[in-house]
């Protein structure tokens, strides 16, 4: 079935020929941490430069991360220009022209909405903390001439298995993108340069939260073969020895942690509940809601929790207690609760709790 817009340009069917399946298929491979298939990798790399009308590279050179991509490209001085506009820019360009012209406006933002765009900002946010991390590393908090020369050499990369959100949209095997396509199921982030092209690894740990965000408390969240790695927190960077003290955490090295944003961590890896029980806190407020309790942090706002027992009872017949975070300025279980559902303490009364 071809649908058309009120103009008259052609919809296909394409958002309905994208499959759950191939879509799957695409985040795997954005998400692998298996070794690279490098014999893959490399025809693809050259085969890119081919259906680009350019002589193929004279050597491709591997590396076990990005950063150690970044530093061997700056001890290559011969490498010659750039062509990541020819290889990867200009036909990627053609075919969302194509895309366009033949779905239309409308047509195009929901294909991207039903394909590549479920994929896309957790993967952009990925690569934007990489770029970070590598120059975290290399440079530290220089911004001279060093951290730009390695900012240029981050944005000339293609992206590899991180391209995989934008290919999900096109059909890319049969076109001026097959090659490009190709490295990106096989391999990590890519330089290619006239004369060298300069392939990564891909990782071989990768921990994500259900929001997407980079999230480990046993270790790296990101981690390459080369030891290049990455620790976060629900997203929020974090050293690396920090991580170390997670498992042996006491309410009072919580307390004593002077970063209040670790301490946050903290608190959290642990468990407010836990916290509460084994600092001895004492309820600020009780009524027929819950139990309304505070944690005094110094140089922090404090944290209040309303404890609220499921009206349900569970299969065994107990019931389950959860904790829902609220406003430092809570005064009342009720008031906690009820700002949970966006509504004033007056206005809250349930006829039946669930």
């Amino acid at each position: 079935m071809i649908r058309t817009e009120a103009d008259g340009t052609a919809v296909g069917d394409i958002v309905e020929d994208s499959s759950s399946d191939e879509l799957s298929a695409w985040r795997g491979w954005l998400s692998a941490t298996v070794p690279a298939d490098r014999t893959v990798a490399e025809a693809g790399v050259r085969r890119a430069y081919r259906q680009a009308g350019l002589p193929e590279p004279e050597r491709v050179v591997w590396a076990g991360s990005p950063r150690a991509a970044v530093e061997l490209l700056r001890d290559l001085p011969d490498r010659g220009p750039s062509v990541r506009d020819a290889v990867r820019s200009t036909p990627w360009a053609l075919e969302r022209r194509r895309l366009h012209e033949q779905l239309g406006a409308t047509g195009w933002s929901a294909h991207w909405a039903a394909t590549g765009g479920r994929l896309w900002e957790s993967t952009q946010a990925l690569v934007d903390r990489i770029r970070t991390g590598v120059l975290e590393e290399l440079v530290g908090r220089d911004t001279g001439e060093a951290a730009a020369d390695i900012r240029l050499l981050l944005l000339d990369a293609v992206l590899g298995q991180h391209d995989a959100p934008w290919l999900a949209a096109f059909t890319p095997d049969d076109g001026p993108l097959e090659a490009v396509a190709a490295v990106c199921r096989s391999a990590g982030w890519w330089w290619p340069y006239s004369r060298v092209a300069v392939v990564c690894e891909r990782p071989t740990a990768l921990h994500r939260d259900e929001a997407g965000r980079l999230d480990s408390g046993t270790g790296p969240a990101l981690a390459y073969p080369d030891g290049f790695a990455l620790h976060a927190w629900r997203g929020m960077p974090v050293p690396a020895e920090f991580i170390t003290e997670l498992p042996g955490l006491t309410p009072e090295r919580i307390r004593s942690k002077e970063n209040a944003e670790l301490r946050r961590v903290m608190l959290e890896h642990y468990g407010y509940d836990r916290y509460l029980t084994d600092s001895a806190a004492h309820p600020v407020h009780r009524d027929a809601t819950g139990v309304l309790w505070r944690i005094d942090l110094p140089d922090d706002e404090p944290v209040v929790m309303v404890e609220v027992l499921n009206s349900t009872p569970e299969p065994d017949g107990t019931r389950r207690t959860y904790w829902l975070r609220v406003p430092p300025t809570t005064r009342t279980a009720k008031a906690g609760v009820a700002w949970t559902f966006g509504i004033a303490p007056e206005a809250y009364a349930p006829l039946v709790e669930t």
